[in-house]
C-alpha cells in the first residue's frame, strides 16, 4: 500500500480524553476514531490489526475441530426468557421494540442463539459433538466505557460454543480450547497467563481467564512463585494454611472493653495495642434482598464474588448503614457477631482456630476482647470468602509463595454444563433412546482488547511496537529522496518483490521530510522499516532499522529480500 493514496490521519500530540497508552496509540496512529462514548470506527490500519487477530483465531479454532457459522446480533426477547436471563441480566442488556411491538435486543453475547440453533438441529448422539464458534460484533450497555476499545459498549468477539454427550467428552473439549487459547495468544506473542476464574453473569461450573500480562491492566492475578498456579483475584483460594495464628495461645475470659469512637480496624487495633490480624472484622451485604453477616480477620478483606459465589446468588451489595441499623438494631462501627440472632453468618476459614479474638459489641463505643468461637460466638459456616495478599501460602504446593500482578483479560472459556440445555430443551436422544440434556461449553476472545492489550505490553516513548504477527504492515519502505529517480526505481522495486512474496508492505512515497516519514513509521509500530537513501547513492547499501531494538543493518538488495524471507 502506497502511503500517498492511504487513510492513515496519525496525530502529534494525545488526545485529551485517551487515558491508557493503548488508547493513546490507538487514536494516534490512525487505527480508531471515537463516534460514541464507547463505540469506535476501525480505521484501515486498524482494521487490518483485527483482521491479523482474526486469521490467527480461524486457523487454531479449525485445527482443533471448531467450525465457523455467523449469527444474529439481534435477538429476541422470548428465547432470553426460556434461559431467564431477560431481566437477571441487568442494564448492561441493550433492549428495544420493533415496529409491531416486539421486544429484542442486541447480543452482547449468543448462548441463547446457538442453544436455539443447535437444539433444532440435532437430535441424536451420532451428530455430537459438535463446537461452533463465530467473529461478531457485540454491545453491552457499560455504565463507565473507558480505555477505547479495551471496555467500550460496541466490541469485536470470537465467541464458541461447544455440545457433547457427557462430562468425559465435555472436558476433552474443553482442553482442546485451552490449548488452541494457548496457541492463539503465543502466536500473537503476547506474555500471557491462564488463569482459574468466576464464571460471571454466563454461568457455569468452571472457567479460566487468558490475561496479558500489563501494568495497566484492571485486572489482578495470583501466582505462584514455585507451581503454575494461577488464578484471578475473586478465584484466588486462601486456603488452611493461613489458619491458627495463635492456636497455642490459652483461652481468657471475654471481657466487654470501652472504645470510644474507635470504629475502624487501624482505630481499635492501635486504641487495645492488639495486632490487626486478631480483629474479626463484620461486614454485612445484602444479598438477594436478605441480610447477611460475613467476618473476616482484620487484615484481611472480604471477597465479595466468592462470598456472592458461596452463598449461590443472583444479586450482593454493600448493606447500608441505615439499612443495618433499622434492620438489626446494631450501630455501624461496633457490630460483631456475640449474641446476634435473625441473621445467617458466614466465618472466613482464616478465623477457624482464631483464639482470644477482638470484636465488636454491638454496642456504642465497646467492643469485646478474648472472645472465642464455640465458647461465646456460634458461627457453624466457615468459608474461603477472603481477598489473597502478596506472600500467601500457595494453595496448591508446599513451598510456593504467592505474588500478584496487573493483567488485561483478553479470553474467557467456560465449563457450561447444562445450565442454557435444560432450560432451553436442548436434548438429544442417546444410543438407547433417552432423551438428555447436552454438556455445554463456551469461549470467548475480545478481538479489539487483544490489540489493545499488544499496544500496552509492546510500546516505548515513540510509538507502537508491533509484534510482528499482528502487524498491520510488518515492513515500511521508506525513500528518502523522492525526487532522485534510482532511489524511487529501488525503492518500488523492493516494494513490488515483496508483495510478490506475499508479505503486506507500506512504502512511504509522500512528499515529506525523512524526520517526518520515520515519526510516523515509529509511531504505527512497523516492526521493519527499510530506509533507501544517502547509503544506497553511496555504495548501494540499503539500511534496516529494527522497530523494537533500534538496531541497524546495512546490505544490498539481494541480502534484502533473503534477510525478509527469513524473517517471515
Amino acid at each position: 500500500m502506497r502511503m500517498s493514496q492511504y487513510f492513515l490521519p496519525t496525530l502529534k500530540e494525545d488526545p485529551a480524553d485517551a487515558e491508557v497508552i493503548s488508547h493513546k496509540l490507538m487514536i494516534r496512529a490512525g487505527m480508531i476514531r471515537k463516534l460514541a462514548s464507547g463505540i469506535y470506527t476501525y480505521l484501515p490500519y486498524g482494521l487490518k490489526a483485527i483482521q491479523r487477530v482474526e486469521k490467527i483465531i480461524r486457523e487454531e479454532m479449525e485445527k482443533a475441530g471448531a467450525i465457523e457459522v455467523l449469527m444474529p446480533s439481534v435477538q429476541p426477547k422470548e428465547l432470553w426468557e426460556e434461559s431467564g436471563r431477560w431481566n437477571y441480566y441487568g442494564k448492561e442488556l441493550l433492549r428495544f421494540v420493533d415496529r409491531a411491538g416486539r421486544d429484542f435486543c442486541y447480543g452482547p453475547t449468543h448462548e441463547e442463539v446457538i442453544t436455539d440453533l443447535v437444539r433444532n438441529n440435532i437430535r441424536s448422539y451420532r451428530d455430537l459433538p459438535k463446537n461452533l464458534f463465530q467473529i461478531q460484533t457485540k454491545f453491552r450497555d457499560e455504565i463507565r466505557p473507558r480505555f477505547g476499545v479495551m471496555r467500550a459498549r460496541e466490541f469485536i468477539m470470537k465467541d464458541g460454543y461447544s455440545f457433547d454427550v457427557d462430562e468425559e467428552s465435555a472436558e476433552r473439549t474443553y482442553m482442546k480450547m485451552f490449548n488452541a487459547y494457548c496457541n492463539i495468544f503465543k502466536r500473537c506473542d503476547l506474555d500471557f497467563r491462564a488463569v482459574e476464574a468466576d464464571t460471571g453473569n454466563i454461568g457455569g461450573s468452571f472457567s479460566h481467564e487468558f490475561m496479558v500480562i500489563a501494568d495497566s491492566g484492571e485486572d489482578t492475578i495470583f501466582l505462584c512463585n514455585h507451581c503454575n498456579y494461577a488464578a484471578n483475584r475473586e478465584k484466588t483460594e486462601v486456603g488452611e494454611k493461613i489458619w491458627h495464628i495463635n492456636k497455642d495461645e490459652e483461652l481468657q475470659d471475654i471481657e466487654k472493653v470501652y472504645t470510644p469512637n474507635k470504629k475502624t480496624i487501624e482505630e481499635v487495633s492501635n486504641f487495645l495495642n492488639v495486632p490487626t490480624n486478631k480483629l474479626v472484622k463484620t461486614v454485612i451485604y445484602l444479598v438477594d434482598s436478605v441480610l447477611h453477616m460475613v467476618l473476616v480477620r482484620g487484615d484481611r478483606e472480604a471477597n465479595e464474588i466468592k462470598v456472592k459465589n458461596y452463598l449461590k446468588a443472583n444479586e450482593i451489595r454493600l448493606a447500608t448503614n441505615d439499612e443495618i441499623e433499622k434492620i438489626l438494631g446494631i450501630p455501624v462501627g461496633f457490630m460483631g457477631p456475640y449474641k446476634t440472632s435473625g441473621i445467617r453468618i458466614i466465618a472466613d476459614i482464616s478465623l477457624k482456630g482464631l483464639k482470644n479474638f477482638v470484636t465488636g459489641a454491638n454496642e456504642v463505643d465497646y467492643h469485646l476482647i478474648n472472645a472465642n468461637f464455640n465458647r461465646d460466638i456460634l458461627v457453624n459456616e466457615f468459608a474461603d470468602i477472603s481477598e489473597a495478599r502478596d506472600g500467601d501460602p500457595c494453595p496448591r504446593c508446599e513451598n510456593g509463595k504467592l505474588y500478584s500482578k496487573k493483567g488485561i483479560e483478553v479470553g474467557h472459556i467456560f465449563k457450561l454444563g447444562t445450565k442454557y440445555s435444560l432450560s432451553m430443551r436442548a436434548f438429544f436422544l442417546d444410543e438407547k433412546g433417552k432423551e438428555k440434556p447436552m454438556i455445554m461449553g463456551c469461549y470467548g476472545i475480545g478481538v479489539g482488547r487483544t490489540i489493545a492489550a499488544a499496544i500496552e505490553q509492546n510500546h516505548d516513548r515513540d510509538g507502537i511496537i508491533f509484534p510482528a504477527p499482528l502487524a498491520p504492515y510488518p515492513i515500511i519502505i521508506v525513500p528518502l529522496d523522492i525526487k532522485n529517480q534510482e532511489i524511487i526505481d529501488i525503492s518500488n522495486k523492493l516494494y513490488n518483490k515483496f508483495l510478490d512474496m506475499g508479505i503486506d508492505t507500506l512504502i512511504d512515497d509522500r512528499d515529506e521530510r525523512p524526520g517526518v516519514k520515520f515519526k510516523d513509521a515509529d509511531l504505527i509500530g512497523i516492526p521493519y522499516r527499510i530506509n533507501i537513501g544517502n547509503s544506497y547513492k553511496k555504495d548501494k547499501k540499503i539500511e534496516i532499522i529494527v522497530r523494537r531494538t533500534k538496531e541497524k543493518i546495512y546490505l544490498e538488495y539481494e541480502e534484502v529480500i533473503n534477510f525478509i524471507k527469513n524473517t517471515f
